[in-house]
């Protein structure tokens, strides 16, 4: 991507981490995106791919860090431990000013958001009080399996730019999808609110090992629903990019207040 008139570089330390593990292709695009954004960038990823690990914390057996080049390292762990060794442990003498996570291959829209670790990752470093941006590329939405990874190359800098420029609450990260359409196909950023899956897609297939026990491979069926507008599923199904800010405090303020109305106060006594 050839820099545009007055995109200089920020002063900006990046730490980058994904749940696809540390060959993934779209860490390799991720690498691109902040490449436009500064010069001081890290990655700290899993070793293997940690898809669906969600905020999954290593907390029973030792974590193994391996440096591979300069500013680059492996993790035997989940997305949740590689930003806790990377802000934490790896950049403990200067602490990064923004968490990037992805790119994903594939969407986290909708419910895939509580089983995703790329948004673990930037989960977590919102927690450690890092601004963090969770990046997906959808796929499988047209014919074929070809994932178009210039999307997010292409649309990714300008994008974390503005948010950069606009900010956002301390307690909020930023779930950025990218539509299954080639760049110049994009003719619209939408700011979305979290959609609703149908989970009796859920399919799992049994099959039998050499020794005739049975194990079983869990995955969704792919079928296109018909989500409201102002969803992210709707955003990506039209093919525009989805910017869905998503909050660490999951208390439903409408729940608590009727749950306040009819069960505060003294339990009842012992007789």
């Amino acid at each position: 991507m050839v820099r545009k008139s007055g995109d200089e570089k920020l002063p900006l330390r990046i730490l980058l981490s994904n749940d696809d593990g540390i060959n993934a292709p779209g860490l390799k695009s991720l690498e691109k995106i902040a490449a436009e954004l500064s010069d001081d960038v890290w990655v700290v990823a899993p070793e293997s791919e940690e898809s669906g690990a969600s905020r999954k914390l290593t907390l029973t057996q030792p974590l193994r860090l391996r440096e591979i080049s300069k500013h680059r390292f492996a993790v035997q762990g989940t997305p949740t431990d590689c930003v806790l060794m990377g802000i934490s442990h790896v950049l403990k003498d200067r602490r990064p000013d923004l968490v990037l996570s992805g790119v994903n291959r594939g969407s986290n829209i909708a419910d895939d958001v509580t089983y995703s670790g790329t948004i673990a990752a930037a989960m977590e470093g919102t927690a450690l009080g890092v601004p963090s941006i969770a990046l997906s590329q959808a796929y499988g939405f047209e014919e074929g399996k070809h994932v178009k990874w210039s999307c997010a190359e292409h649309h990714g800098p300008w994008l974390i730019r503005k948010l950069l420029e606009l900010k956002w609450p301390a307690d909020v990260l930023i779930n950025i999808n990218f539509p299954d359409v080639l760049p110049q196909s994009v003719e619209r950023v939408e700011v979305t609110s979290q959609g609703k899956r149908d989970q009796s897609l859920a399919n799992i297939i049994e099959r039998m090992d050499v020794r005739g026990n049975p194990y079983y491979w869990l995955g969704f069926k792919r079928v296109l629903s018909n989500p409201p507008e102002g969803t992210d599923l709707r955003a990506i199904y039209d093919g525009r990019i989805s910017v869905t800010p998503l909050h660490l405090n999951l208390t439903e303020e409408r729940a608590r207040k009727t749950l306040a109305q009819h069960i505060m106060g003294a339990p009842p006594k012992l007789d």
